[in-house]
């Protein structure tokens, strides 16, 4: 049957579509029991999932290498790739080959690459403003969908790839990997299972010191500008060359809607510091730290958002904030503050705080290294009772009974973030794909990452507090 079906589309003779073929083999699959790697054996090596990586960035060499890791496991490759910028183009091609022995068709538009009836899914990782937009064009084009965070930063365009997703039979991953983690997964177990008590705040405050986003694209690297003064920096941001040029790509295209200005490469490859195209800190890395919120609370939205914040370390013209923080409270009656900044690295953490105890993380987003303890609960109802530190490290007494957590089977317990590139997140979308299942982190997930992410930003341009109304679904700027 195998043979026969890859001949009819060899041949292009109507028949069963891969993507078909592929549900009934998966289903034969949940019924026997059988892992992955007998999956593999039984459907040969021209049955494979066919993906296509849409934008050719440095995010898409992170793509390419989470399908070429399960790949070892699971019966998948990548055959096409397509960016507007012929550079890009070459060097992702260039990383296919490399990975999946195979030469890759290349495409410079989307809708090129979307006609071809032997992909069947796309991941997206283009710029911060087009993510919604081309999701539609995905999913319209019957094909499934792993989509780079933030789903949105505009929420009409949220709203519309939503219920486009939704409207479709397609399966659609999102980008914030954690829900497919194992620490940030037994989190969330841990705070169901009332170990903590009621909620009452969490926080995350994640730092580097770094000029962040400002160089790619450029040829002389990032250089020891970051320890310039500002008049330097002013001076070799004007002078610097960038390798993209307008007739490699289509500009036009790549502005995607949004109000036309002069080319410039380094608006194109340096989006993330210009409000128009991202929020910056709040797309980039609060998608990551506000959706490990909602899994670990089972929340959807803010009930309101007040953001602060501004440019108080890198004078390089850039508009989006270098350090921020966002106040967020929610529904069932706990507040979330994210804090962020671009000029200290000193340890970053996140806390979780219930009446009854407190969970901790230390280390940029995505850590394994999380504590669970009764520090904080309320037994230490007044200072008498407070566990008194006179050294360091500071460590809570046996009576806290803090525990680390550690899972047999998993990596083990570490502050150094774990991998964007998520071997679990990847093979989840690949099964659903497989079975025609909902994954980890769906749209609605997506949704509500996006939600907090423009509330925040839209507070942060006004400064003012914004309120969600979950019936009309708009931002207003009065409690609902």
């Amino acid at each position: 049957m195998i043979d026969k079906e890859q001949k009819m589309i060899d041949n292009g003779t109507p028949g069963p579509s891969r993507r078909d073929f592929l549900k009934v083999a998966g289903g034969a699959v949940l019924a026997t029991g059988m892992d992955a790697r007998s999956y593999a054996r039984i459907l040969g090596a021209n049955d494979r999932i066919r993906l296509g990586q849409l934008g050719c960035g440095s995010r898409s060499g992170g793509h390419l290498h989470m399908v070429q890791l399960a790949s070892k496991q699971f019966p998948v490759e990548t055959v096409a790739v397509c960016d507007l910028w012929s550079l890009a183009r070459e060097k992702s091609a260039a990383h296919v080959k490399k990975s999946f022995n195979l030469e890759p068709r290349s495409y410079k538009y989307s809708e090129e690459m979307l006609a071809s009836k032997d992909i069947d899914g796309v991941m997206i990782a283009t710029g911060d403003f087009q993510h919604a937009k081309l999701c539609i064009d995905v999913v319209k084009a019957g094909k499934d969908c792993y989509v780079e965070k933030p789903f949105a930063n505009v929420l009409s365009e949220a709203k519309a790839a939503r219920d486009a997703v939704k409207a479709s039979k397609q399966v659609v991953q999102m980008g914030t990997e954690y829900r497919s983690e194992p620490y940030a997964l037994k989190v969330r177990d841990i705070v169901r299972s009332g170990r903590i008590g009621k909620l009452v705040r969490l926080e995350h405050q994640w730092s580097v010191n770094h000029q962040r986003w400002r160089f790619p694209g450029t040829d002389t690297g990032k250089s020891d500008i970051a320890h310039a003064s500002p008049a330097e920096q002013e001076k070799w941001l004007n002078s610097r060359q960038s390798m993209l040029r307008e007739e490699d790509t289509d500009w036009n295209r790549w502005l995607l809607g949004k109000p036309y200005r002069p080319f410039d490469p380094h608006v194109y490859l340096e989006f993330r510091l210009y409000k128009d195209y991202s929020t910056g800190i709040f797309d980039q890395w609060m998608s990551h730290a506000v959706d490990l919120v909602h899994m670990w609370t089972d929340e959807s939205y803010p009930v309101s958002v007040m953001a602060t914040g501004g440019n108080f370390v890198w004078h390089d013209q850039r508009e989006n904030a270098d350090t921020v923080t966002a106040a967020m409270v929610y529904p069932k009656g706990f507040m979330y503050t994210y804090q962020m900044t671009l000029g200290n690295s000193y340890r970053s953490f996140a806390r979780i705080q219930g009446r009854e105890g407190t969970i901790t993380s230390t280390g940029t987003e995505g850590p394994s290294f999380y504590t669970v303890t009764k520090e904080g609960g309320s037994k230490e109802s007044d200072e008498g009772h407070l566990p008194v530190y006179t050294k360091l490290p500071i460590a809570a007494s046996a009576e806290e009974e803090e525990e680390l957590l550690n899972i047999p089977g998993a990596y083990p317990p570490s502050s150094r973030e774990t991998p964007d590139d998520s071997v679990p997140h990847i093979m989840n979308w690949l099964t659903a794909m497989r079975d025609r299942r909902e994954p980890n982190n769906t749209v609605d997930h997506g949704f509500s990452h996006a939600i907090a992410c423009i509330m925040a930003a839209k507070s942060y341009w006004t400064g003012k507090r914004v309120y969600w109304d979950p019936k009309r679904e708009e931002i207003v700027d009065q409690p609902v």
